[in-house]
């Protein structure tokens, strides 16, 4: 069938021009999504060289423990545009998420997903939303560090940067800018990470002076989350770290009727990918029941991206007009609907049926030629990096005073001084409390004494005493000032 498809849209996109696109069918219900999809965007004039790229679960049940094989990865950096269906990625074991190794991979920071209300052809309770979510793609948790360090103990590293809170900041004011909206907001938890967090928030804070025209704002994440699930109307442009985006896009689009009708677009200095932002579904595989919007839309914002923006409002208009006759999926049809839902196949023959014409209660959509500039941050000045300490965390199974004999009994060097013994980042020495929940991970943070320096050496001492003290460390992070302000978080009562 993907053959036959891919000839067939070869056949149909080669009247001009055409522009090179790798294509993934993807898993569960992607083949059938994507075939519907491509239906249409051939149907509607796009102008697409399509070459088949193999990636997902099949690839890797073949042999490919990455899930791609190499030849894939020489279509998406050759043609640079990747269109894409949904993946199985395993979960707990298997191969990373695929859709995270292509868009850190091949640089692809931003993940656009408008979200917006389809009152009244679909049923939601924001009419009136209208917002687009500009999420961070290549850091945050989605680094996926992680280690198991203790019996009890597991960790996952959050990593953020000041280039990449740059480029997904000033790209989400530039997407503003472009596409003529009126604000920005930035979500965040910096009340409590400080660190991570708090970079990009003050990134922002000084990226939006520089957008005097645009209205800007910050939410705490948990706030902002309500706000956007009772009052989206609120919202324009939500910027955001990788994980609160990701989380967050999937509510949106579900207040709007369906996560079935999320599409995103995932953009680089280097190349393009764009996608729909739900899973493969393999529990509707092959029965031809699954909603093709996300993935028809995505494939409208990759018109646009190749400058076939003509072809995208002939798709998005004739999408419209569907939804408007009440033509529906089974996952948004209701009140509005006219008949029985339909099928996939069949919600495509009725898209491509409208083809030319526009919605009547929508604004019917005009061809874009908007235009979002790609940043590229230029190196920050480098700081007087100083080393005035080393957090060491244990494996210790005891109490807090067996603990606190044992390190002290072992530091060794008059230069040092134990400062204070955290678990899981509540402070239990000194004056801990009893009421305190513990597990055998330990952070045991030894800071020099005033006047002293502290060196790499003084912690490798430091390391060797306690490991002929019988101390497991599993873990160190050196703790440096950066122009005389601390590059860590501070403990309780410091």
């Amino acid at each position: 069938m993907t053959l036959e498809n891919l000839s067939f849209t070869r056949q149909s996109t080669q009247q001009l021009t055409a522009v090179p696109v790798s294509v993934a069918y993807g898993d569960g219900i992607g083949p059938e999504i994507m075939e519907a999809s491509l239906r249409v965007l051939a149907a509607a004039g796009a102008r697409l060289d399509i070459e088949e790229v193999s990636l997902g679960e099949q690839v890797y049940l073949a042999g490919h423990g990455a899930g791609i094989p190499p030849e894939s990865w020489d279509s998406l950096r050759r043609t640079k545009v990747f269109y894409k269906a949904p993946i199985t990625t395993p979960q707990g074991g298997g191969f990373k998420s695929l859709n995270v190794t292509v868009r850190k991979s091949l640089g692809l920071f931003a993940n656009v997903r408008p979200c917006r209300g389809l009152a009244p052809a679909i049923a939601t309770k924001h009419p009136d939303m209208d917002l687009v979510i500009i999420r961070e793609n290549e850091e945050d948790l989605y680094a996926g560090i992680e280690h198991r360090q203790t019996d009890d103990v597991y960790q996952c590293l959050k990593l953020i940067t000041r280039p990449g809170c740059e480029k997904i900041v000033r790209y989400a004011f530039d997407y503003a800018r472009a596409h003529g909206r009126r604000k920005v907001s930035c979500f965040t938890k910096d009340n409590i990470m400080k660190l991570t967090d708090g970079l990009f928030h003050r990134v922002f804070d000084e990226v939006r002076t520089e957008y005097p025209e645009i209205e800007s704002d910050h939410w705490i994440v948990d706030i902002g989350a309500a706000r956007l699930a009772t009052v989206p109307e609120q919202f324009d442009v939500v910027v955001m770290p990788n994980l609160y985006g990701d989380i967050l896009s999937d509510v949106a689009l579900e207040l709007t009727g369906s996560v079935g009708l999320g599409a995103s677009s995932n953009i680089g200095a280097h190349g393009a990918m764009f996608e729909a932002i739900h899973g493969s579904a393999p529990t509707l595989a092959g029965q031809d029941k699954a909603n093709p919007t996300g993935l028809l839309i995505a494939g409208a914002m990759m018109l646009d991206h190749v400058g076939q923006g003509d072809v995208a409002a002939r798709v998005r208009n004739a999408w419209l007009r569907t939804l408007e006759d009440g033509v529906h999926t089974a996952d948004v049809h209701g009140e509005a609907s006219v008949g029985p839902a339909v099928g996939t196949r069949a919600f495509a023959d009725a898209v491509i049926a409208r083809l030319g014409e526009e919605p009547r209660r929508f604004k019917p959509v005009r061809a874009s030629s908007a235009v979002v500039p790609v940043y590229a941050p230029k190196p920050a000045p480098k700081a007087d990096k100083q080393m005035v300490g080393v957090d060491v965390f244990v494996h210790f199974d005891g109490t807090t005073d067996a603990l606190v004999q044992r390190v002290e009994a072992a530091a060794g060097n008059p230069l040092l001084r134990l400062q204070m013994i955290t678990n899981r980042g509540v402070k239990v020495w000194p004056n801990g409390l009893p009421e305190t929940s513990c597990t055998d991970h330990w952070r045991c943070r030894f800071i020099c004494r005033e006047g002293a320096c502290f060196n790499r050496v003084m912690m490798l001492e430091l390391l060797r005493h306690l490991h002929y003290a019988g101390v497991d460390f599993v873990k160190t992070e050196g703790l440096y000032t950066f122009d005389g302000e601390p590059g860590f978080s501070l403990g309780q009562g410091q």
